[in-house]
Parts: structure tokens; C-alpha cells; sequence
């Protein structure tokens, strides 16, 4: 890559967020801005991929998305890197690609472990613990997760937020009304290939994992990995 991603990787802000890459990549929060004429596109929810040409060269960014022309200047601020960055859609792995804002017209860009802005679902929320030897609540989860870390859980709860299609695996947030937003003891990420959406009461069967990065600072402290659902 040129000077400019090689400018990029040198500015280190560490966050507190997480998500997932297969596998990790490593990445750099950048101060600059870049600048290029849009080459190419290539549309896979919820991203855009371009290929832009800037002063110092080529290099691939994605953004939420949109439709850009082919000649077009797009600007990206808040510019984050990702080394080795795998799309499985496009059955690709990028050594350098950027994640950031795209300027101009304010279009919040998808961060690539959060995903697109989801909407959120809130107020009470009150869903009966599921049945069986490995089911547990929220709560339960979290309170438990050093000793459930590597084991089996079947949990029943409200996907609360929902995020498709992010690495090649559905992002969804649920809640059963155990746990409290104070001690983060009441919302579990679960990670799934099979799809759901917001507001839906699911029972999922998935492995528990704790301090899991996915890279960019994102760290969950206990979250449920490639689980199966079912209404």
C-alpha cells in the first residue's frame, strides 16, 4: 500500500467495542482523511465496496450502502484500517482496506465489527427460561461465564437489536428480562448463520466464549458463538 495506509497504521487509538473477523484482523484507528475517485463498487449488504484512486495510489474502502458513481470523488474520515480483512461474500481477503465516514454528504459508514445502525428494541422484556439441563437465563450467563466458557447453553430470550450479514455471521443482541443494565448483566451477543429479526422471541444453542477480540478494540467480555435457533 502507498504512503497514506502506511500513515493510517501508524495512528493508534485504542476502543472498547467488539465484533467478528474469521480471522481477527488487526486495525488502526487513523486521525486523517482519505481522498479518491471511485474505480469501482461493489455492492454487498450492508456495505459498499470502492476501489479508489487517491494521490498516493489504489486502495479498497467500505462504507454503508450507498450508490456511488464510477469518476466520482468520495471523501473518508475517521478513517479505521483492517489488515487481511476476509469478506466471505465476496469470497475475498483484502490486505489493507478502509472503514471510516464518508465526507460530503455525512452517510455514517458501517464500523465493520458493529454493523449497519440497527434499530433497538426497548421497555420491558420478560421471556421464560428455556427448558433442558444447559438452559440458562441472561443473567446467568454472564454471572457464570468463566465456568460455562467452552460449554453448550440453550437460552430463550428477544432479539433486541439485529445486525445481518457482518463477517459472514448475523450479529443478534438478546435480552429475557434477567440481569440489570447497570452490572451489563442483561443483553448477550450471540453470533449465528441462521437469520432472525428484531423484536422475534428465539431459543438459541450455541458455545460460550469470554474476552473474545475480533480486533479494532472490540472485546466481548461473554458472548454465545455460532448458535442455532429456533422460534
Amino acid at each position: 500500500m502507498k504512503s497514506i495506509v502506511l500513515a493510517a497504521l501508524l495512528v493508534s487509538t485504542p476502543l472498547s467495542m467488539v465484533w467478528a473477523a474469521t480471522p481477527a484482523a488487526p486495525a488502526t484507528q487513523a486521525s486523517a482523511t482519505v481522498t479518491g475517485e471511485v474505480l469501482e463498487t461493489k455492492d454487498v449488504p450492508p456495505y459498499t465496496y470502492l476501489l479508489l484512486k487517491t494521490k498516493d495510489g489504489e486502495t479498497w474502502a467500505a462504507v454503508n450502502k450507498a450508490d456511488f458513481k464510477k469518476g466520482a470523488s468520495v471523501t473518508i474520515d475517521n478513517v479505521v484500517v483492517m489488515e487481511n480483512f476476509e469478506s466471505h461474500t465476496l469470497k475475498r481477503t483484502f490486505p489493507v482496506i478502509l472503514f471510516g465516514t464518508v465526507g460530503g454528504a455525512g452517510q455514517a459508514i458501517t464500523s465493520p465489527h458493529g454493523g449497519a445502525p440497527a434499530p433497538v428494541i426497548t421497555g420491558p422484556i420478560k421471556v421464560a427460561k428455556a427448558s433442558g439441563a444447559n438452559a440458562y437465563t441472561v443473567a446467568e450467563i454472564v454471572a457464570k461465564a468463566k465456568q460455562l466458557k467452552t460449554k453448550t447453553v440453550v437460552l430463550s430470550g428477544k432479539v433486541v437489536k439485529y445486525n445481518p450479514g457482518i463477517m459472514g455471521k448475523n450479529w443478534i443482541h438478546l435480552q429475557d428480562g434477567s440481569g440489570s443494565a447497570a452490572s451489563n448483566s442483561n443483553d448477550i451477543l450471540v453470533t449465528s448463520a441462521a437469520p432472525t429479526q428484531i423484536g422475534s422471541v428465539i431459543t438459541v444453542t450455541g458455545v460460550v466464549n469470554t474476552d473474545k477480540d475480533f480486533g479494532a478494540g472490540y472485546v466481548y467480555k461473554v458472548l454465545i458463538e455460532d448458535a442455532s435457533i429456533k422460534p
